[in-house]
């Protein structure tokens, strides 16, 4: 008798009768369901996509006063430094910590080439970033012959090496003085530069945002979630593991310091050990991590998780430590009850209380009824009609009645 798991075909059964057989027709109404959905929820997506960007591109006009459009300033770069990081940390499993160093390379160059070679703001940005690229070659070829959390030593030790060189040269780079770099817009009030750096900063984000959607549905970013999933293995089975690792290395690091020198041209005070602060890469994999690393708008959520409270924890508890422990404490909630992060845990969620597909067509009494009936006319319907001329015995024809061997009645005939 079949039943819903049964996978025969169709033909020469029911359908010979002109009657769709129920098993085979419930199999393939199953997957039918979620298709009819999908539509929808590319809609839904979309719909989201587009509020998104208006509430962006209103902002800066919605803003009540000018800390509040600095503020968003500032949880924008981070939603860059995030996404850059994304690149290398979503994309491999390779958490790096050090990606500040990238950060202050990127604004300590945009300013020292704007300084000493009178470069355009925006040229000496794009330069700035092209030597981020060059620098990072080199380290990224020494970096990655490590794994784990050897990787992450490695590139604390990168960060920690720079923040020294810098601080200490005084004469190059202001030292512990800082370094203070040219306004691109120097006709512009402080109200109308933050409103014009708040709209770059958001167009640097969204061709990260579009890079790293076009990796992700290539063959490249295939190669990289292998290399995340398991490297060795992915690696016997001919994905040149180093040299995704390095160019994913490289495209990190790019992004990284271009956010930085975006953020040089923004703020024009420059203090090495806020540029290259082991917080502000451990802030890079907290958002990641908070807003899920696998997903395109994971790093962009926990940007505006932690950037929010970060501002306000320095708003209303001044220069103390407070912000560090309430980093801490988001830290370990992440870890323990949102490994994958929010927008995953927020999906598994919407799946369990949401409609549920099944493989199982669900059927009527008749339906049922009706299917028995075909189950039980099957045999009837698959057995031959009459023997074919190739079974009848020589010297017989097929429409002799069948009579049984040596009676006296087949010895007559």
């Amino acid at each position: 008798m079949p039943n819903a798991s049964d996978t025969r075909p169709a033909s020469g059964r029911g359908a010979a009768a002109g009657r769709a057989v129920p098993d085979a027709a419930g199999a393939a109404a199953a997957p039918a369901a979620p298709a009819a959905r999908r539509p929808w929820g590319r809609v839904v997506r979309l719909a989201a996509l587009v509020v998104l960007a208006v509430l962006v591109l209103a902002f800066p006009t919605m803003a009540p006063n000018a800390y509040i459009l600095s503020a968003g300033i500032v949880v924008l770069s981070y939603a860059c430094t995030a996404t850059a990081w994304n690149f290398m940390g979503g994309f491999t499993g390779y958490v790096s910590l050090g990606h500040a160093a990238f950060f202050g390379l990127g604004a300590y160059g945009t300013g020292l080439l704007i300084r000493d070679l009178g470069l355009p703001s925006f040229v000496a940005w794009l330069t700035a970033g092209a030597i981020v690229l060059l620098v990072t070659i080199p380290v990224g070829i020494a970096a990655l012959r490590v794994r784990g959390a050897s990787f992450v030593i490695v590139s604390i030790a990168f960060v920690l090496i720079l923040l020294l060189v810098f601080q200490a040269w005084g004469t190059f780079t202001g030292g512990s003085d800082g370094l203070v770099v040219p306004r691109p817009f120097p006709d512009m009030l402080r109200p109308e530069h933050h409103r014009t750096f708040f709209y770059l900063f958001a167009a640097l984000l969204v061709v990260m945002l579009v890079a790293w959607w076009a990796i992700d549905r290539s063959r490249f970013g295939t190669g990289l979630k292998a290399v995340r999933e398991d490297e060795d293995k992915a690696q016997a089975l001919g994905v040149p593991t180093r040299n995704y690792k390095l160019v994913a290395y490289v495209v990190s690091a790019t992004f990284t310091g271009l956010a930085g020198g975006m953020y040089a041209l923004w703020f024009g005070d420059l203090d090495p050990i806020f540029q290259f602060s082991i917080m502000l890469g451990a802030y890079m994999v907290l958002m990641a991590l908070l807003g899920g690393v696998r997903h395109l708008f994971g790093p962009l959520l926990g940007a505006v998780i932690v950037g929010s409270g970060l501002e306000y924890f320095k708003l209303e508890f001044g220069d103390t430590q407070f912000h560090l422990v309430a980093t801490a404490l988001l830290l370990g909630i992440v870890v323990l009850f949102m490994p994958d992060g929010i927008i995953p845990a927020v999906q598994s969620l919407v799946k369990r209380f949401g409609p549920q597909d099944s493989s199982i067509r669900e059927m009527t009494a008749a339906e049922l009824l009706e299917r028995n009936r075909a189950a039980a006319a099957e045999p009837a319907a698959e057995a031959p009609a009459e023997p074919s001329a190739a079974v009848v015995p020589q010297g017989r024809h097929a429409d002799d009645e069948p009579v049984a061997e040596g009676t006296g009645e087949e010895k007559d005939r």
